[in-house]
């Protein structure tokens, strides 16, 4: 099992006892809070918490425990009960490229509106929204056109949830994701840092390929819901905030990934520009950790986590 939430959280989160409902369960975020959320809460575990995706099937657990995933539809057939909601399900920028963008505008919006049709019936008191930094780069001239409108539908259910958590006087926790590390990485070829331990693990160096200057800032996925976590206890009001990490060129950042392994770094020369910058407000979000006494992860131990979680 991979490591997990934070000792206070994980106190509170026994104590709270609300049901936990995760909406993308089957994705990067949502297995890795499975996982985090079956250490926490123990044989309570299969009564708190219900897991929902694109379609039923059985989500297999670093340690072989199965959990049932069940169609999103089905979410609003759950009885009434006081009940926490992470909502991670969303077709991601890599389909927006894929699909034709008529369709992955109503794919995305359907999902929302299922999700929020679905809140009060079930008793939802609180919402944690996997946002994505992209949000911020919908209106960006200089974004590729697939980041533009991943972003703006992105943007969009934030302020759907922002204005249901309002409406009803119930919490929501807002988070735009940057970059993560962690356990249940789904497609590393597609992450910098997925490709970056791909090259390490095979004995390669780390190969840094982009001819500019690119800036990326990593937070651990566990570090991040340790946050959620904390910040869904009972309480009304929207809280938004960026994901953050310390901001590193993807040279250095190949640096930290060759150390843990000995092994050397092949960065291209930079010879384009402008810088490629990608990340959240670190301030901001290091002030957060600061409120509920969470100590941020350094890049090297979540580098050696993944390695330790990637290994054969």
């Amino acid at each position: 099992m991979a490591e997990g939430l934070e000792p206070e959280v994980v106190r509170a989160l026994v104590e709270d006892g609300r049901r936990i409902v995760i909406t993308g369960a089957g994705g990067w975020i949502g297995l890795a809070t499975l996982d985090m959320l079956a250490a926490a809460l123990g044989d309570k575990f299969e009564k708190r918490v219900r897991a929902f995706g694109s379609n039923t099937r059985a989500l297999r657990l670093a340690d072989g425990a199965q959990v049932l995933q069940r169609p999103l539809a089905d979410m609003a057939w759950l009885p009434h009960a006081p009940t926490i909601v992470l909502h991670t399900a969303f077709l991601t920028k890599d389909r927006a490229e894929a699909m034709d963008e008529e369709a992955y505008i109503a794919a995305n919006r359907a999902i929302s509106e299922t999700v929020l049709k679905a809140l009060n019936p079930i008793g939802a008191e609180a919402i944690f929204v996997a946002s994505s930094g992209a949000a911020a780069k919908a209106d960006d001239p200089d974004a590729s056109a697939a980041m533009r409108l991943y972003g703006a539908l992105k943007r969009e259910d934030e302020e759907r949830f922002a204005a249901w958590a309002d409406e009803t006087g119930h919490r929501a926790v807002i988070a735009r994701i940057y970059a993560l590390t962690g356990p249940y990485i789904n497609k590393p070829g597609a992450y910098a840092i997925g490709s970056f331990l791909a090259d390490a693990l095979a004995g390669r160096a780390v190969e840094v390929r982009a001819p500019k200057r690119v800036v990326r800032a990593y937070v651990a996925i566990r570090e991040l819901m340790s946050l959620v976590f904390a910040n869904l206890q009972p309480t009304s009001g929207v809280l938004r905030f960026d994901s953050g990490g310390e901001p590193l060129e993807l040279g250095e950042i190949a640096g930290v990934v060759a150390a843990q392994t000995g092994g050397s770094v092949a960065r291209a020369e930079i010879t384009t520009g402008p810088a490629d910058i990608y990340h959240g407000d670190d301030a901001a979000y290091r002030a957060l950790l600061r409120d509920h006494a969470i100590a941020p992860i350094p890049l090297a131990q979540q580098v050696a986590e993944m390695i330790a979680w990637l290994k054969p």
